[in-house]
């Protein structure tokens, strides 16, 4: 850990070479007049909007929309299987279903869920819930979708002798909705502040326990559980994949995170505001994912609870390039043929897709080591076949 003093409050960076642009936004973090103890970053971080990704904030009393971003509840979702190994035929032909029954980038399904689906929070009105109410309809074609961008499916070896499953997503459209609707109100307050926080900062805030607060948050959590419930339906047609090809099976419960949240804890003896931005939390003993490239291994982690860190951890591998670099600079072939001399069944299949190839992510055996003193590695998973958004 790498403490940097020359700010309101300390930055502690587990990041031991953040890049410049994401240090210039973890200064305005650790300026802000409502910044409690100091702000972690986690060795994954990158460049993000208002906040660095792999950032950690606590905060007196403010809620940041953009500390939480615009896919809220983005997360995790592991399953061990029964099966300790798996033909080549039986692989492809799972990916193909998979692909088949599961709606990816902008897709939606074609038919709404049912509302037995959604979470069970009742929306009550659209002045209580303004954007939920209006995207509801929408939101219902959008469960069990994996959407784009990171977002992947991956069917992994594990060092435990196992297959795993891996599957990364969000809250599609209804978040970025809920995001931007509640940074926007967060904005025009600051404006109105005669202290305000400067604009390029973008990290206008909302007072906890303001009723545009409540009000975000109330949006904010149904978010989270909808992130998580759309995770269970894709794992529920991923787990159909497996038992259509593969009749002697059986899963384990899901470990399921999600890494795009604020929530209000207990730290150093206060109550505070912890936003977590891309970052994950790791209590002591707590169960986690961290997941490297499509080329590199993931990782199944517990928690240390180190109090440093705000109890978190990287909630990845974290980029190295910018997805319009990685497009410009990488070179297709010598990215796929490393993939597939590991013989991974993998999806970068044009120069379009390079901004998902391993070559534009960290070193994962880097992140790792720079965290050691935040979670232990429990399973090592090395990737076998890919369904990227």
């Amino acid at each position: 850990m790498v403490i940097i003093e020359t700010e309101k409050v300390p930055i502690k960076s587990w990041c031991n070479h953040p890049e410049g642009g994401a240090l210039e936004q973890v200064k305005n973090l650790a300026n802000l007049p409502f910044t409690f103890k100091h702000v972690a970053l986690m060795p994954d971080t990158h460049e993000g909007f208002g906040m660095p990704i792999g950032g950690v904030l606590a905060t007196h009393g403010h809620v940041i929309p953009n500390a939480v971003g615009v896919d809220i509840g983005c997360g995790m979702c592991a399953v061990r299987t029964s099966i300790e190994s798996i033909h080549l035929n039986h692989l492809k032909d799972i990916l193909e279903q998979i692909r088949r029954s599961v709606p990816v980038g902008s897709q939606h399904n074609k038919l709404p869920c049912d509302d037995s689906m959604m979470p069970t929070e009742e929306v009550t009105s659209r002045q209580e819930y303004p954007v939920i109410y209006a995207e509801y309809a929408s939101a219902k074609r959008q469960m069990g979708t994996l959407g784009s961008g990171n977002h992947f499916i991956e069917i992994q070896m594990g060092s435990d002798g196992r297959i795993w499953i891996m599957l990364h997503s969000g809250s599609r459209n209804l978040g970025k909705k809920v995001a931007d609707y509640h940074n926007g109100i967060a904005r025009k307050l600051n404006d109105q502040s005669p202290f305000p926080i400067p604009s390029n900062w973008d990290l206008a805030s909302l007072p906890w326990d303001s009723y545009e607060g409540q009000r975000y948050l109330r949006e904010m959590n149904y978010c989270l559980e909808f992130a998580r419930l759309n995770r269970m339906k894709m794992l529920e047609k991923i787990k159909q994949a497996f038992t259509d090809n593969i009749h002697k099976i059986s899963f384990d419960d899901p470990v399921n995170i999600h890494h795009n949240y604020a929530a209000l804890e207990e730290h150093f003896g206060q109550q505070v505001v912890v936003h977590r931005k891309g970052a994950t939390s790791a209590r002591e003993g707590q169960i986690g994912i961290i997941p490297g490239s499509q080329g590199s291994k993931s990782f199944i982690v517990v928690g240390k609870g180190n109090v440093e860190s705000f109890v978190s951890c990287s909630h990845g591998a974290g980029r190295k390039m910018g997805r319009k670099q990685a497009i410009r600079e990488l070179n297709l072939e010598q990215e796929t043929k490393a993939m597939e001399r590991k013989g991974i069944l993998h999806a970068v299949k044009s120069k379009q897709s390079l901004d998902e190839a391993p070559g534009a992510y960290k070193d994962i055996d880097v992140v790792m080591k720079e965290q050691d003193d935040l979670v232990q590695i429990a399973v090592k998973l090395e990737p076998l076949a890919v369904v990227k958004g």
